[in-house]
């Protein structure tokens, strides 16, 4: 476990703490221990202490424990032995990470607290790029945006973070996946209530010693140091004062902010309170912390009172022990009496395949860009480090196998609790990890042959140069990122051959990527922009788009540039805000609807002004803002507008989406249940869907999934929408869309016997509007993506006639009926191949022809034959048939490198080297590599014959000369 348990049966001091253990034997004793880690500012540092990261300084001091008869790992050790008889005894004390967690819940839950559900890795927040904080759900709240829901909550957060993946499994402190359990209140408690129970929670229901326990506070901040002291009753001395940098939390450079408090844990009480340093890694672990969102921070730097003040609290909680377990016993090992570093790469394995599982649960699919690439990146080093300690194949004999599907079994195992919906993916998650992995293990493969020719290359410039052998940091690093290679194995193979490492530059690249990581990744902005002073007077907008088209609406604030104006003129552009609206926003996947919104006289009810609205989005909760050009007059705040939706495209909206539905549906049926969707697009003219498959559909599925919709579209069944309860809804059977979030209050949209969503989009009210659908494309996007683009309604009507229109034309020249244009096609192909063919032959009988001239031209060099020419524009067909001819007919040994420019820009090398030549050690592929290159290009091949390509014709007469002195130069010194 990498978070260790500080949790004892007892409240006495005498007390043991008692360890998580899923060992069957009584005396092997497992470590839990939920910390929060140090939370400042949501603007991580690279050894982030923010939102109270799981296992934040953990066990940096814990092999001192064993002077206190307690043993607690510095790792994410699953089984550990008892140091002494008085933590044996404590074994029958056991905590679970799941009682852990449940206690946690279940406590704050009497307490009034709604129990929430943990949110998707993959946030509903542009700012993040994955889940790294449990608060991270209700941020809306606390900026404001949103209305509270529930008044106090309280969760167990699944939480990545990314931006120190390579001290995971070296430090204690460093975890990618970790859970975060927090109770938040939205102006309902504050200080009090939240200290008394922290107290409570720690002390009576984890049996902490209270006399164990030391206390930090803001050090202006004397209303928690009273509470603290004369209501908890913790003593002055073991109540801390720190500053702002280590006890107040803000959100950026403007915003919400406030004191936090920490809760700590005493190794060594004995050592007493006078000059007590709380950051004292070998004495002490702060493991629960509370934040006091009490201020807005302004622009000037001066605090203003919250009206509604908050309470967010963060304790980390980590379990891996059964994971641990498994990786040791496919390697052959046992944790506990494995050495450092066999238990610093089962702690990687460990940490990283819990997070692989839920992100890919969560929709994220390896790949090399975004989120995907996180995903990729963890997934490799599980497996190389996996082969670092001797796993092979799948761990059970089979060489040809993958190991981390057993390793994601017990993952799964383990989510019931935290994510129920990681259990009903096993299927996909398990597929993905099998694909990943059979495929990284060829790159591998690719890796070692390339680390061989770069090798070569460091000995060959070292000979050249006079110099030592060195393979350079950029090349390390390409080993290790992209071909998955640890250094150490790097290094100790070129050690073998006598080349150095350079392990500085490799270090300095390794640097430049976690900054840049952390740069992109690893910030929670809690601040929005200029548009935030408009929003503060302007209510949710009524959507009234699902019944009607047309409405009218008063114009609430408008927007140019981002500034709030009061009155906008013609020929701008605007962004307006109305209390009502017919128009659909943005979401979901569907485009935000097009129209018109008109000004009409007070008097005379004509009209004033003409707005065309182009695109709607929402913003800042729920919001509308509508986005056009004032076409005619002019439009001031408060005035009353009549809104009018553009008909034909919201239809052209309404029976993509359905079709949408229907095709999500088609696709589990045909291809398998366990496909999701990973994106889509609903437009007026298309719809684009995204789901996750590792292989492309073959046509006869195409037309099984076309078939399918279709089928439903004319069976002109009536849809039917209802709200209700969100868990009610999944229990249903209602598939959430991806990406979006959703309140305890769904809409559902169930085309009956075919298809149930959660969704908030507009839709056909009969299967029969959407008219036909038809597959426009099928195609791979990323690595286990997939994406199909259809139109249906109007857009398939004109897609289909349009295919008709082209049908008859293509019939017309090439005279024949519809159903013979497939073999007049062929017909015409094969001809084509024929003539290719023969025309090729020709030009290589020219080439051949040309090279017999040649031969008479060849030079000898220590009784070797060498001819190195330019043939003008022979193809690099023709000039492969002419270097075999001459090689062929000069006597061995002999040598032959040919040089063409065929057009376009293009350059074509060739060399061909006799056995003779060959035994020698002189080699055409590195040979014509080098040649290449002075082309603007490259190529390789076998020892006695290779070909290059290049890009600079003008380059080549210079190349071969250059080819004609080394060659020269390579033969007669071989020769003396």
């Amino acid at each position: 476990m990498e978070a260790a348990a500080l949790l004892s049966p007892t409240a006495t001091s005498r007390s043991p703490l008692p360890l998580l253990s899923t060992a069957p034997a009584a005396r092997r004793l497992h470590v839990l221990l939920p910390l929060s880690g140090r939370r400042r500012r949501l603007h991580l540092s690279p050894r982030p202490r923010g939102l109270g990261c799981a296992g934040d300084g953990v066990a940096r001091r814990m092999d001192s424990s064993r002077e206190r008869g307690v043993l607690v790992r510095s790792s994410s050790s699953a089984s550990v032995e008892s140091a002494t008889q008085e933590v044996g005894a404590a074994s029958s004390g056991e905590w679970s990470g799941d009682a852990i967690r449940r206690r946690f819940l279940d406590f704050y839950a009497a307490h009034g607290h709604k129990i929430l559900p943990s949110s998707s890795l993959v946030p509903d927040d542009p700012t993040v790029f994955l889940t790294i904080a449990g608060m991270l759900q209700f941020k809306p709240i606390f900026l404001g945006k949103e209305p509270r829901r529930v008044p106090c909550a309280t969760t167990s957060q699944k939480c990545i973070r990314t931006n120190d993946i390579e001290n995971v499994g070296r430090t204690s402190r460093h975890q990618t996946f970790f859970e975060m359990l927090g109770n938040f209140s939205f102006g309902d408690y504050f200080k009090k209530e939240a200290i008394t129970w922290a107290w409570e929670l720690t002390t009576k229901e984890f049996g902490l010693p209270p006399e164990r326990l030391w206390i930090s506070v803001f050090q202006d901040d004397d209303e928690a140091f009273s509470i603290w002291h004369n209501e908890v009753g913790v003593p002055k001395e073991r109540i801390k004062r720190l500053g702002e940098d280590d006890n107040f939390w803000t959100s950026g450079a403007t915003g919400p902010c406030g004191p936090c408090s920490e809760i700590y844990y005493d190794f060594y009480p004995e050592r007493g309170s006078s000059d007590a340093d709380l950051g004292d890694d070998s004495r002490f672990i702060e493991f629960y912390n509370l934040v006091f969102m009490q201020y807005n921070k302004k622009d000037d730097g001066s605090l203003e009172p919250l009206k509604q003040k908050n309470i967010d609290t963060g304790m980390g909680l980590e379990r891996m022990a059964r994971i641990l377990q498994k990786a040791a016993s496919m390697a052959l090992v046992s944790y506990t009496t494995a050495d450092d570093a066999m238990k610093t790469n089962l702690k990687i394995i460990g940490d990283h395949m819990r997070a692989v599982v839920y992100l890919i649960s969560d929709g994220v699919i390896p790949s090399n860009i975004g989120r995907g690439y996180v995903v990729r990146r963890l997934i490799r080093r599980v497996v190389r480090t996996g082969r670092l300690i001797g796993i092979r194949g799948d761990g059970h004999g089979n060489s040809e196998g993958a190991f981390l599907p057993s390793l994601a079994e017990v993952a799964i195992s383990l989510s019931t609790e935290i994510d129920p919906d990681v259990e009903s993916r096993r299927k996909s998650i398990l597929g993905e990890l099998q694909r990943e992995e059979l495929r990284f293990v060829q790159t591998l493969e690719r890796g070692e042959k390339l680390l061989d020719e770069l090798l070569d290359e460091a000995l060959s410039n070292a000979g050249n140069n006079g110099g030592k052998p060195c393979l350079s940091g950029k090349d390390v690093f390409l080993l290790y990122d992209t071909y998955g290679f640890p250094v150490e194995i790097t290094a100790e193979i070129a050690g073998e051959r006598g080349v150095i490492v350079d392990m500085k530059g490799f270090d300095m690249e390794m640097e430049n990527q976690r900054k840049q990581s952390q740069a992109a990744h690893n910030v929670v902005k809690l601040s929005v922009g200029n548009e935030t002073e408009i929003v503060k007077s302007i209510p949710d907008t009524e959507f009234l788009g699902y019944d009607s088209l047309s409405a009218t609406a008063v114009v609430k604030g408008l927007l140019v540039n981002g500034n709030p104006v009061n009155v906008v003129s013609e020929g701008s552009d605007v962004e307006i805000f109305l209390d009502r609206t017919p128009f659909y926003a943005e979401s979901g996947g569907q485009v935000g609807d097009n129209g018109f919104l008109y000004v009409y006289g007070e008097e005379d009810a004509k009209q004033k002004a003409v707005i065309e609205i182009n695109d709607v989005q929402k913003s800042l909760g729920n919001i509308f803002v509508h986005k056009g050009t004032i076409k005619q007059g002019s439009v001031e705040v408060g005035k009353e507008i009549d809104a009018a939706v553009d008909a034909k495209l919201r239809q052209g909206a309404k029976a993509h989406h359905t079709a949408t539905h229907l095709l999500q549906s088609a696709l589990k049926s045909v291809i398998g249940s366990e496909t999701s969707q990973a994106g889509s697009l609903v437009a007026f003219d298309r719809l684009r869907f995204d789901f996750n498959f590792h292989r492309p559909l073959s046509e006869e599925e195409l037309m099984k999934i076309e078939s399918l919709v279709n089928k439903w579209v004319s069976s002109a069944t009536h849809l039917e929408t209802k709200v209700m309860d969100l868990q009610d809804a999944k229990n249903a059977g209602a598939i959430a869309m991806f990406g979006e979030k959703y309140g305890e209050q769904v809409r559902v949209v169930e085309v009956p016997g075919v298809s149930m969503e959660l969704c908030g989009g507009t839709h056909v009210s009969n299967t029969a509007e959407i008219r036909g659908f038809k597959i426009i494309s099928e195609q791979g996007i990323a690595s286990g993506v997939r994406r199909i683009e259809a139109v249906a309604g109007d857009a398939f009507v004109e897609y289909v006639c349009a295919r008709d229109n082209y049908m008859r034309r293509l019939c017309s020249s090439l005279k024949v009926k519809a159903e013979d244009v497939n073999g007049r096609v062929e017909t015409i192909l094969e001809e084509l191949r024929t003539t290719r063919n023969e025309v090729s032959s020709l030009r290589s009988k020219i080439a051949v022809l040309k090279a017999a001239s040649l031969a008479s031209k060849a030079t000898t060099i220590d009784s070797t034959r060498v001819v190195v020419e330019n043939m003008g524009d022979v193809d690099a067909d023709g000039l492969k048939s002419a270097a075999e001819y001459l090689v062929d007919t000069l006597e061995d040994p002999a040598a032959v490198i040919l040089g063409s420019s065929p057009g376009d820009g293009k350059v074509s090398l060739v060399a061909a080297f006799s056995p003779g030549v060959v035994k020698m050690g002189i080699q055409a592929g590195k040979f014509v590599g080098g040649i290449a290159k002075l082309c603007g290009g490259g190529g390789g091949g076998k020892p006695n014959f290779a070909q290059a390509g290049g890009r600079k014709p003008e380059n080549l007469p210079g190349a071969l000369e250059k080819a004609r002195d080394e060659i020269v130069a390579a033969i007669s010194s071989k020769s003396s």
